[in-house]
């Protein structure tokens, strides 16, 4: 992929943005998994296995992005 050094920084935002939203989705998945689970008083451990394998994807994003974020 070929682009321009003016269009890094609406890039790393577009990510930004992107991871942000991801967090927050995952955020309210988990909430609501937690919720109904105890509603229907099922174990609720397993939310810290989604709560795991969120911060993997969340981690390997980060990677992913940290090459192209600016430095102050």
């Amino acid at each position: 992929m070929v682009f321009g050094a003016d269009k890094l920084p609406e890039i790393a935002r577009g990510m930004g943005k992107g991871m942000r939203m991801l967090k927050d989705a995952s955020s309210d998945i988990k909430t609501e998994i937690t919720k109904t689970a105890e509603k229907q008083g099922i174990n609720t451990d397993v939310t810290k296995d989604i709560t795991d394998e969120i911060k993997k994807v969340k981690d390997d994003l980060e990677d992913f992005t940290g090459s192209v974020r600016r430095n102050p």
